[in-house]
């Protein structure tokens, strides 16, 4: 039923819910589930099969697919809109919505989508995202339910929406930077005060050499420190503003786990750890450098935290979750294990557990920014621990 028909208690339930959504936005700080919600409301509102957002990306000077409400990231994250030749670049040059009642008689209809992941789109709604009086982005609905056209009613409710969420969007990317500037900084004062203190150690002419020596490689660790910390800063901070894009590709995971293992091995031979492996014999999809950045953080952990003489086992299996195949990797060690109160602040930003000899090591950016690699692969990634037995971290990553 279109919108013009609605009887007046339908039409109030539809304005209704485009408010509770306009409020639902105003109040998410979370990029991630901030455009889940947008979609989710996209669809409802249009009466339509799926949605997507597609936003600006400077760099490339071309549209990027966010978050469709149908496709798995892994899907799209490879796919670029050209600004030129395509209807969503059309929207966002001009910043007018168009209807497209037939994409298949539509010359500027962008079909690599298609192509890629075999969706069939028949018709399409798409409308600019606006902020402060500039365009960041397009928002689609696609496929009218029912036979239904696109009427003026649609129009006007999913440009409310697209611009109440452009508002949305750009406030949670702001919240995100000023929240991890200030935690930058407060972290990376230590090695700085650290480097402060021993340059006025070294300028004190009675300073005896073997002090001297500590002294510069102490300035030495913490300069190496801040390198590490800032270039986990930057990751980071990609990953939370949707500014890293994943390279796609089928890798085996086997060939990946023994060039991590060739990587760590001196560092755990330091410990007299072993690290056995199970069957790795799979085919995975995804950004091969950045699930070894994964997984060789899962290895440094599990020897860093092991103890003397400990194992590391890496085992994987198949594993089936909505209908779409995964393999799910586990990496295990027989260190002290992690007490339940730190177990759920793991993948927190800067969280760090002590080790046996009460100190604490790394940035603490290492989990959170695996967690985020893991979610853009569509995957999952979580741990299992015992005091006194030792830690298992799981991830999920798909199948090619």
């Amino acid at each position: 039923m279109s919108a013009e028909t609605r009887d007046p208690q339908s039409l109030l339930s539809h304005y209704e819910y485009l408010i509770e959504i306009s409020q639902q936005l105003t109040s998410t700080l979370d990029l991630t589930e901030l455009l889940r919600k947008i979609t989710a409301g996209a669809e409802q509102l249009t009466d339509t099969e799926a949605s997507s957002i597609m936003l600006y990306d400077s760099q490339v000077g071309a549209l990027r697919f966010e978050v469709t409400s149908n496709l798995n990231p892994d899907q799209t994250e490879s796919i670029i809109i050209p600004i030129e030749g395509s209807i969503a670049g059309w929207i966002f040059q001009h910043g007018e919505p168009r209807v497209i009642e037939d994409v298949t008689t539509e010359p500027s209809y962008f079909g690599q989508v298609a192509d890629t992941v075999d969706l069939q789109t028949r018709n399409l709604l798409g409308v600019p995202m606006r902020a402060h009086d500039k365009v960041i982005g397009v928002l689609e609905a696609l496929n009218k339910r029912d036979g239904q056209k696109f009427n003026e009613q649609d129009i006007r409710t999913l440009t409310t929406l697209a611009s109440q969420a452009a508002i949305a969007i750009e406030n949670a990317r702001l919240f995100q930077q000023s929240d991890f500037i200030a935690e930058m900084v407060h972290e990376l004062r230590t090695p700085l005060v650290a480097l402060k203190a021993s340059t006025s150690l070294l300028l004190r002419p009675d300073l005896p050499e073997d002090k001297r020596e500590d002294t510069i490689l102490t300035m030495r660790a913490e300069t190496e420190r801040l390198i590490r910390m800032t270039s986990e800063f930057l990751d980071l901070a990609r990953l939370e503003s949707g500014r890293a894009h994943l390279n796609v590709a089928p890798f085996e995971l086997d060939k990946l786990i023994d060039e991590c293992v060739e990587i760590v091995k001196h560092q755990a031979a330091s410990k007299d750890v072993t690290i056995d492996m199970g069957d790795l014999d799979f085919l995975l999809k995804g950004d091969r450098a950045k699930v070894k950045q994964v997984l060789l953080n899962l290895l440094t952990n599990a020897i860093k935290y092991n103890r003397e003489g400990g194992t590391i086992t890496v085992t994987a299996q198949s594993s089936n979750d909505y209908d779409t195949t995964y393999t799910e990797i586990a990496v295990a060690d027989t260190g002290l294990g992690i007490s339940p109160e730190h177990q759920k602040n793991m993948f927190q930003k800067f969280f760090r557990v002590a080790d046996a000899e009460g100190y604490a090591h790394g940035t603490g950016l290492g989990l959170a920014i695996a967690r985020h690699i893991i979610e853009a692969h569509s995957g999952r990634i979580w741990l299992e621990s015992e005091q006194g037995v030792g830690s298992t971290f799981y991830i999920t990553l798909p199948c090619a």
